[in-house]
């Protein structure tokens, strides 16, 4: 009332500034030329959801594009050691027996990440948390020199502990031992975890602390990388974090997960992945070596190389080697994920192949962890079965697994999902696997899933309620934000 007495032209100034300001906000969105999905998400929250789109639009939809995680100086000091640069040479003409398309991956990551192809390397597959954990506690505890650990959720429960307390063992013994782990993804568990840690000798930084006023910049910027090198000579790489639920399965009663241990080679550049995010938090580059691997040590030796994306790379590094690896496919296309929010061009691409009779399979949990991401993902079944592509709900309780196979040759598995906040605002890491024999290994787990899940059919979806549809359209229009 009195601010009204005083300001008799209050909501008009008000109006038009907020006019103004939702304007110029459209400018700079439509002037980043974005995905026109995403850039007609964005212009559809700032008019209907007036002020609090602005204030959305300022936490999670700036652009991080073109900021360096390391310098140029650095990078060069990095990889240009004797080790690395060793791996980088001895490698170049390792993949000329492959099939002309994965060659062509091969190309694809080198030239927009720098990657090589490296093909001195055992991989072990996981698909529970039992075995994986068991068998990453013994790795740990057989660690000499270093161990550097990023996960995107480290929690404060009994397998968290029993880590803890491993590392803490291995500093005193004298090992190096740094944690990466990401702010958002840990926030609402007991911080107190990590200060122990760090009285105990470990190095622990968080990855994008969210502090004021810096709150707006890093809040949607997630690091997802589930990564651990030891020693320089035994990696992990999938889509577990630390946590009991990849054991017990939690309030999902059962948690289906992939995850890799790997030796050879493509530890390295696990390594120079881990080393580049941790100078982007830390600002300072690690100088652990890595030993060169005698390719007479691996047996049933897989070429693999690691492919990382993230809001900071110039090319939308995982959506490219998805798009390429299901444009390559001639026989068929097995993917689970727990969320399927495909981009535009990645759904078509699906589509094609299977309007095209590659056999294409998508696996997705019945019920996901997430009420939002639940519906938003079924929005896009229809359309895949419309194409012939084959829907199954994982049944047993959630899948976690983030696995691509193509035809006979080819398996990609990590951190990434696939849905647009792995495409464009995590920072992700996923293992690019060139071998029949693993593809073979990873098509017969597939296959087990399968016989746990229920096949949709087209005639079944379209009897879902209306509720459920209108439910689908209203959480799909906001997928490219979530």
């Amino acid at each position: 009332m009195i601010l009204a007495e005083l300001f008799p032209y209050s909501r008009l100034i008000f109006t038009i500034l907020y006019g103004i300001t939702a304007v110029a906000i459209v400018g700079v969105v439509v002037s980043e030329n974005r995905n026109p999905v995403k850039t007609l998400a964005w212009i559809t929250v700032l008019v209907l959801l007036p002020v609090a789109g602005i204030v959305l639009y300022i936490f999670f939809g700036r652009s991080l594009k073109h900021v360096r995680m390391i310098s140029r100086k650095k990078r060069r000091k990095l990889i240009k050691r004797d080790d690395i640069k060793h791996l980088m040479q001895s490698q170049s003409a390792a993949h000329d027996e492959l099939p002309i398309k994965w060659q062509q991956m091969i190309k694809l990551v080198n030239s927009i990440q720098g990657s090589p192809y490296l093909a001195n390397n055992e991989v072990q597959i996981f698909t529970n948390g039992r075995d994986k954990f068991e068998a990453y506690k013994r790795d740990l505890l057989l660690a000499r020199n270093y161990i550097h650990i990023q996960y995107y959720i480290i929690e404060n429960d009994n397998i968290g502990n029993e880590i803890a307390t491993i590392l803490k063992q291995k500093v005193q013994e004298g090992v190096k031992v740094r944690v990466l782990y990401d702010h958002v993804g840990s926030f609402h568990f007991d911080m107190s975890y990590f200060k122990k840690l760090r009285r105990a000798g470990v190095d622990v930084y968080p990855f994008m602390k969210i502090t004021f006023p810096e709150f707006a910049n890093r809040i949607n910027w997630r690091n997802h990388r589930k990564i651990t090198v030891i020693d320089g000579e035994v990696g992990y790489i999938g889509g577990m974090n630390i946590a009991d639920r990849y054991v017990t399965g939690g309030k999902m009663g059962h948690w289906r997960d992939t995850h890799l241990r790997v030796k050879g080679d493509v530890v390295a550049a696990m390594q120079v992945s881990f080393a580049i995010d941790w100078n982007f938090m830390k600002r300072e580059l690690i100088e652990e070596s890595v030993p060169v691997v005698d390719p007479a040590s691996i047996s049933n030796p897989v070429g693999v190389q690691l492919v990382t994306g993230g809001p900071t790379s110039q090319w939308g590094n995982m959506a490219f080697v998805f798009q390429k690896a299901i444009e390559n496919a001639r026989k068929s296309i097995y993917i689970q994920t727990p969320y399927f929010l495909p981009s535009d061009s990645l759904l078509k691409a699906l589509q094609v192949a299977a309007l095209s009779k590659v056999d294409v399979r998508l696996m997705i949990p019945r019920k996901p962890d997430s009420f939002l991401l639940r519906y938003a993902s079924y929005s896009y079944v229809k359309q895949c079965l419309d194409a012939g592509i084959k829907i199954y709900f994982y049944e047993p309780g959630m899948l976690h697994a983030k696995v691509v196979v193509i035809d006979d040759e080819f398996v990609t598995t990590g951190s990434t999902n696939f849905d647009f906040r792995s495409f464009e605002h995590n920072f992700e890491g996923n293992l690019l696997l060139y071998s029949k024999d693993f593809n073979q290994r990873m098509t017969r787990i597939m296959h087990d899933d399968m016989m746990q899940s229920t096949r949709i059919s087209l005639r079944a979806w379209r009897r879902r309620s209306m509720w459920q549809k209108a439910l689908e359209s209203l959480t799909r229009l906001f997928g490219p934000l979530l």
